[in-house]
């Protein structure tokens, strides 16, 4: 049964996290030594939901901040357990995202009168399909635990503040024809073939970019898959052209559709995933204080992260943690031990002056 000790310094508390194997679906261990470890501390109230952990300051503040983390990561890759060497501290989930749930974990068992009330969010399965996601269903199920003025996403950001998300989606675009011999081609019709004009359109499209409270946020609309083909020698009659659009988050879903549409012209369009971006929100005073309070650096964060989620609830929510995620879900994955530190030791700052 692992244990966690809060009062070890933070690069060693990402480690002993790094070392408690939670691939999504099999968070219980790691959920019952936060649970464990948080229940402990009399500032803290701490519900739990699955493997979701929710803990909160109630001190009667003037505003509240939700400070986010997910316990889970993708399949070990022969990169556990964590090594430190050096500045650096090496392991799976380093980056993505247990740097940032020790900040968090630790900011919960220090700050017992921070300036700001806090709700600290530790939640399961964010790495695969968002049925899955302990953040979406508490929010669905429980939105109570999660009102606040501001959220922040510990999401890897290289320490600094990546403002709002894009959204994605994907279609697919189906074609059919007709079967026949390969050396008797002209007897069917060539579903492949038919999606040329599909991947033309692709292959002139120009991205867009457009500017949200400062910060420059390209759009970009990629194939990511082609299947289709029977056999060597057969005409193929059915093809299918999978399609990511990355949408700034200006456009709501529909919006985003009705321009897929608008590019397709002429082609059936089947949804098969779909998520809304997050607006920045740096106009809000909570995350104008925040961002000032952490260097008054802001960029944006090209790609979703669960801030869409907290933008559903009307909160403004920036991503703001440890590490570069270029190395997450990778075999060399690490994070400075540096950012681990100046991460915590910021937010630390804006909660307690």
């Amino acid at each position: 049964m692992p244990e966690l000790d809060l009062s070890v310094d933070v690069v060693d508390l990402t480690a002993d996290l790094v070392n408690i194997a939670s691939e999504s679906l099999h968070e219980a261990d790691i959920a019952d030594a936060v649970e464990r470890s948080l229940s402990v501390l009399p500032h803290l109230t701490v519900r739990r939901d699955g493997h979701t952990l929710v803990a909160a300051t109630s001190l009667g503040r003037s505003e509240r901040v939700v400070i986010a983390g997910h316990l889970d990561t993708v399949p070990e890759n022969g990169n556990l357990p964590a090594r430190l060497e050096g500045d650096t501290l090496w392991g799976l989930g380093t980056c993505d995202m247990k740097g940032g749930v020790a900040v968090a974990l630790k900011l919960a068992a220090e700050l017992n009168a921070p300036v700001r009330d806090v709700t600290y969010v530790f939640y399961e399965a964010e790495e695969i399909a968002a049925e899955h996601n302990g953040l979406g269903r508490i929010a669905r199920e429980h939105p109570e635990w999660l009102e606040g003025d501001f959220a922040i996403l510990m999401e890897p950001s290289n320490a600094g503040v990546e403002a709002g998300c894009q959204g994605t989606m994907r279609v697919e675009i189906r074609t059919t024809g007709e079967r026949s011999h390969s050396a008797r081609s002209w007897m069917g019709s060539n579903a492949i073939h038919k999606l040329a004009p599909a991947l033309a359109t692709l292959d002139r499209y120009v991205a867009r970019e457009v500017e949200i409270d400062g910060l420059v946020y390209r759009e970009g609309l990629n194939a990511v898959g082609v299947r289709g083909g029977v056999s060597g020698n057969v005409i193929p009659d059915d093809a299918v052209l999978t399609v990511n659009f990355r949408f700034a988050p200006d456009r709501s879903e529909n919006e985003a559709l009705a321009h897929l549409r608008e590019v397709f012209e002429g082609f059936d369009l089947i949804v098969t995933d779909s998520a809304p971006g997050a607006l920045p929100g740096l106009d809000r005073p909570a995350a104008a204080a925040f961002v000032e309070a952490v260097g008054g650096q802001v960029g944006p964060k090209f790609g979703w992260t669960d801030v869409a989620k907290f933008t559903l609830l009307g909160i403004p929510a920036v991503n703001y943690g440890p590490g570069d995620p270029s190395f997450a879900h990778k075999a060399d994955e690490h994070v400075r031990v540096a950012e681990v530190r100046s991460v915590h030791e910021r937010l630390t700052r804006w909660l307690t002056s």
